[in-house]
């Protein structure tokens, strides 16, 4: 009997160590509505979660998931978005539970990884889908390894594509309407699909910075990421509601007259966003390293700077020199970084290392072993975007303001 009393007082420990339930209350301290907010939770006290729930007032489900950030088998992190009135509180209860039978979202983000099929001719329909690689630096052409020259993301919003080379450059996708594409059209949107409203590449990069590609600084212009001993790409998660996708650069020769560095750029796209998370991580403190970064001068675009870390520009050219099959294109980007991380900042400049394009940027200092950082583009081709400069350098500082005042999470 007494046997029996200790099994059934462990089967019962056990079955609430496999699952937990709490609340969360998350509140917006803004006089703004916010919209799909994310809400962000360390799993560190919850080992072995493999499965969550998450309902508003307790009745409500509503859609989240759960992410392995070092991909070490554990998931590390909830992740959740909200909608929050002007001033708002809400309360979310999570139910964690070691059961695996997570349940699947409608994706509202995607991710994409491809090696070319050499059997499939169409250049939107190849299939070698992969989510991970790594070239040594002495790699003679890692640009053509992958189909779309590097790994590419999305949310209904916006499409971006990091290449896989020393320019590490985000690359970019215009949409007319909001929502998933890169699945069909792998960033070669064919003719038939441009006649069905689907967007396609919208800026011209060349070697600059495109939208905020981080890079070296040798004291009189940006340098590349080279050389390295091996560059990674890979994706972190797919979804439903963010993707986070990585670069990672070892045994960079960051400073001619310093020691190689190790460096992560993590990069983290909302569902219902157009801007992008840009978190860096470096092997050790790097005070002593200067990096720069910023956006490309679209040919004599209009500029606005708040000369506090927030920058952004509004201008229109060829996204590619076969101007028969391409149009002209509007755009404009923006990137917000920490003042204390600004150096210096350095108008149109005529020393870039391409001079078929100039940059607006920054020379960047990082105190520590990290950097974040954001950036954010439209297109003028967007059904439910912006149609001037006016336009978006009025959002372009909402946005900032909103950054600096994040919505409040409790738990």
């Amino acid at each position: 009997m007494k046997t029996n009393l200790i099994i059934f007082a462990l089967l019962t420990t056990l079955f609430a160590n496999a699952q937990k339930t709490f609340d969360v209350t998350v509140t917006n301290p803004n006089n703004e509505n916010r919209y799909d907010q994310p809400v962000v939770l360390s799993l560190k006290n919850y080992r072995f979660t493999r499965s969550a729930i998450v309902k508003l007032n307790k009745e409500e489900e509503i859609a989240c998931q759960l992410d392995d950030l070092n991909q070490d088998g554990e998931f590390d992190e909830l992740c959740f978005l909200t909608d929050l009135k002007a001033k708002e509180k809400k309360v979310f209860s999570i139910t964690l539970s070691q059961e695996d039978n997570q349940k699947v979202y409608m994706p509202r983000v995607y991710a994409e990884m491809l090696i070319r099929n050499d059997k499939v001719k169409e250049k939107n329909k190849h299939n070698n889908f992969i989510e991970s690689i790594t070239a040594r630096g002495d790699c003679a052409n890692s640009y053509n390894i992958q189909h779309h020259h590097g790994v590419c993301f999305e949310s209904e919003l916006n499409g971006i594509r990091i290449y896989f080379d020393k320019r590490q450059t985000l690359d970019l996708y215009g949409k007319y309407q909001k929502r998933l594409e890169l699945k069909e059209t792998q960033f070669y949107t064919s003719a038939a699909q441009k006649e069905e409203g689907y967007g396609d590449d919208v800026l011209w990069v060349g070697n600059t910075f495109g939208l905020g590609a981080f890079r070296g600084w040798n004291g009189k212009e940006p340098t590349m990421i080279d050389p390295v001993r091996s560059r990674t790409q890979r994706i972190i998660s797919y979804g439903p509601l963010r993707t986070i996708v990585e670069v990672e650069d070892k045994g960079w020769k960051a400073d001619a007259e310093k020691a190689p560095i190790d460096m992560m750029i993590r990069y983290t796209q909302y569902a219902g966003h157009r801007d992008t998370d840009v978190d860096i991580f470096f092997n050790k403190n790097v005070k002593e390293y200067r990096f720069s970064t910023g956006i490309i001068d679209i040919k004599g675009s209009a500029e606005y700077s708040d000369h506090q870390g927030l920058r952004a520009c509004w201008g229109t050219d060829w996204p590619s020199s076969d101007t028969v099959n391409w149009k002209r294109e509007t755009v404009g980007l923006a990137i917000s970084l920490k003042q204390k991380n600004v150096e210096q900042e350095i108008g149109r400049d005529a020393t870039s290392a391409d001079k078929q394009g100039n940059d607006y940027t920054f020379v960047v200092k990082v105190p520590s072993d990290r950097l974040s950082y954001k950036v954010a583009y439209c297109s003028s081709n967007e059904e439910f975007g912006f149609r001037t400069q006016e336009e978006w350098f009025e959002w372009v500082e909402k946005w900032k303001k909103e950054s600096e005042m994040p919505i409040k999470i409790k738990y």
